[in-house]
Formats: structure tokens, sequence, C-alpha cells
């Protein structure tokens, strides 16, 4: 055992003042002693936390490695003595082979980058019309609700086949369980509306299927319960995450004037933009995973049954792995970010979340040549590191006319 092995005994959730778009002072020292860390759970059960690129990557890849959500320990609750429940039906982000395998299957070949390509005439005419809202309505306006929630929340509305008509109160509920500061009530009646709508949204689809990937599921063995749980985990996966890197990412580009203007040139540096940002804002900041058995992995033993926590938004920044980490260089050659995850796991909306970021950002800039903050950037309100996706709760931004 090394005595020189870096502890942690609770997990770092504070970004330095003035930082917002960097990982936790505390995580990338932990990285600075090295890719893997002992972590101390709450109640005391020791597991790891790997910070490394390389080391999260290979965890990411090996079967050894649980997604089971029975198996894990959480890193800020003490579920010590619990026996915590398995995922519910159709979250296969948190099962493993062969439940993962038959969840996934049927929706890997309705997320392919041709078919993701083929929604850009779509992208484009749903950011146009925000943004004309927005140009209406202006000189002012708060990204958020503005531009980066509606977005990526009507793509997946349509892509799930959610009408027109619910869309509003749909998209409310979502925000409400997923913004990390819901009291429990709330968060409660909120899940349990979006699960209910869920529910009679199924039981719609079989009845009158129409052009959408719930109906496509419908002719399938999965259970209305299943299919369900797979249309909130598409939900969540679909929208929150690029919500946020949208707002996040125009906020860091404007706190990075020569990134904008290199944007601004374009058209080249629009692929690079889209992932530059998503290694540099690493929103969905922690995997976690579970040994199945005894795993040698950067020098240590991982006991079977110890949990890991994954830091993505660290392993994208590992100075082995990526030149100068901490600069926004949207002209970067270095890629292979871990922001969509890997392996069997690899997020199945990457290729959406790309057309959305690479159609909507340039578009935005192109429109607002002036637009700049609003108010001074330290006043710009993050979203709780509690939170499962962070990004900023508002984007009070301006432009002239």
């Amino acid at each position: 055992m090394s005595a020189t092995l870096h502890t942690l005994t609770t997990m770092p959730t504070e970004r330095r003042t003035g930082c917002p778009f960097a990982p936790p002072e505390e995580l990338l020292e932990a990285r600075r002693h090295g890719p893997l860390s002992r972590y101390v759970f709450p109640g005391g059960k020791p597991g790891w936390l790997v910070t490394g690129y390389e080391l999260v990557r290979s965890v990411l890849a090996d079967p050894r490695f649980s997604s089971r959500k029975e198996l894990m320990l959480h890193p800020t609750i003490d579920v010590t003595g619990m026996e915590l429940p398995p995922a519910p039906p159709g979250e296969f982000l948190l099962m493993d082979a062969p439940q993962h395998t038959r969840y996934r299957k049927p929706l890997a070949g309705k997320f392919t980058a041709r078919r993701m390509r083929m929604l850009t005439e779509r992208v484009e005419q749903i950011t146009a019309e925000h943004l004309d809202a927005m140009e209406e309505a202006g000189p002012s306006a708060d990204l958020v609700t503005a531009f980066a929630r509606p977005i990526p929340a009507i793509m997946i509305c349509e892509l799930l086949g959610v009408p027109y008509e619910d869309r509003d109160s749909f998209q409310e509920n979502v925000e409400s369980f997923m913004d990390g500061e819901t009291g429990d009530e709330e968060l409660l009646a909120a899940y349990t509306g979006t699960q209910d709508y869920l529910a009679e949204l199924v039981a719609a689809k079989r009845a009158n299927p129409t052009d959408d990937v719930l109906s496509d599921l419908t002719d399938s063995d999965l259970t209305d319960e299943e299919l369900q749980g797979m249309a909130l985990l598409l939900l969540a996966a679909g929208f929150d995450t690029t919500a946020n890197t949208l707002a996040l990412g125009t906020f860091a580009l404007l706190r990075n004037p020569e990134q904008l203007a290199a944007l601004r040139a374009g058209p080249g540096p629009a692929d690079g933009a889209v992932e530059e940002l998503l290694r540099y804002l690493s929103v969905a900041k922690t995997f976690m995973r579970t040994a199945l058995e005894d795993v040698e992995l950067g020098g240590q033993t991982i006991e079977a049954g110890t949990t890991l926590v994954l830091s993505l938004n660290t392993a994208n920044r590992d100075p082995e792995r990526f030149p100068d980490p901490h600069a926004l260089d949207i002209r970067r050659q270095d890629g292979g970010h871990l922001a969509f995850g890997h392996g069997v796991h690899l997020c199945l909306g990457q290729q959406l979340a790309r057309v959305e970021m690479g159609v909507a950002l340039p578009a935005l800039f192109e429109r607002f040549p002036t637009l700049r903050l609003a108010v001074p950037a330290e006043e710009i309100p993050l979203r709780p590191e509690s939170a499962d996706i962070y990004g900023v709760k508002s984007l009070p931004v301006a432009w002239d006319v």
C-alpha cells in the first residue's frame, strides 16, 4: 500500500472564485498527485477517485467494472447498510449486459451520425425561430430560457413524439427535478408528474403510432414500463446536458474573446469549437463504477465490490493527454475527450448534441455580433455542484441595436 497515495475524505464541490469553468481545485490537486486517489465514502467505506484520462478511459471500457445502480456507493450520501434498489426498467445507463444490451440495441440505429445529420435543417429552423424571438424582444435576454433550453427541448420532444401542446408543462416538470435545487416535495411532484405523463404517452403511441422514436419502439417486446423508463433516460440525456453546454459554452466564449473571434471567422473552426467546449466544460462531471472482481489499475489493486468515482472533468483536463489543458482553444487538434463517456455506455445522443451545438452557437453569434454579458461575470448564477449536470441557472446577455 503506497504511503504517498493521495486521499480525499469528502467530494470537492466548490469551484474557485472567478473560475466557473474549471473543476474544483481539490480535484485538480488530486490529479497533480497522480491519476488515482483513495476516496473515503460517507459512512467510512473505502473507495477510489480516478482523475487521470487514461485510467478513466480504461475503466469505462472494462467490463470488470459495473454500472449497476444497486452495487454503487454514493459520493456524498451515506448509504452504508442500505439495500440499494436496481435501476428501474428501461433506465439502461445504470445496468450491465445483457440487460443494458437489450435496451440499447433497438435504439442504436436511430441515433447514428447520418440520421442525426439529417435533422440539421430542423435544428436550423428551430434555432432561427428562437433567434428571431430574441431579436424581437431584445436588446437583452436570458440566454438560458430564450435559447439554450428550448432548442434541445424541442428536438428531444419531437424525437419522442411529445405533442406540441404538452411541451411547455412537460419541459417545466423535467427542469424541476434536474436543477439540483428543487425542494423534496416539489421534486417528487415534478418527477411523478413526468412519469405519469410518459406512461400516458407510451399508451398513446401503442394505440396510435406516429413518426417518432417512441412509436417505433412500441413495435418490439419492450413493456410499457420499460418504454417509459427509456423515454425518461433519453429525455434527461438529450435535454439537460445539451442545454447546459449551450449556455455555459456561450458564457465561456464571451469570456474568451480571441476564441470567439476564431469561431466567428469560420467556417472551419465550428466543429473544433464544439469538441473543445465539450472537453473544456464537461458538464456531466462524474460517472461511477464498481469492481466485480479484483482488478489491477494504476499500480493498485481495486478489490471486488469497491466503488470508483470517475472524474470526467479532470480527465478532460489531464496535462498528460491535453497540452495546456486549462486553455480554451477551439483550434486544438488533440481530440478524444470523454465528455460523452466511453465504451458500451458511450452516449447515444452524442451526434444529436454535436448537430445542435454546431448549428446553434455559430448562428447565435452571427445574428448578434455585439452579444455580451449583461452583468459582471462573477454575478452569473451557477448551478450547484449537487446537480448531476453543471451549468448556469441564467445567463443575462445584451446586444447593440
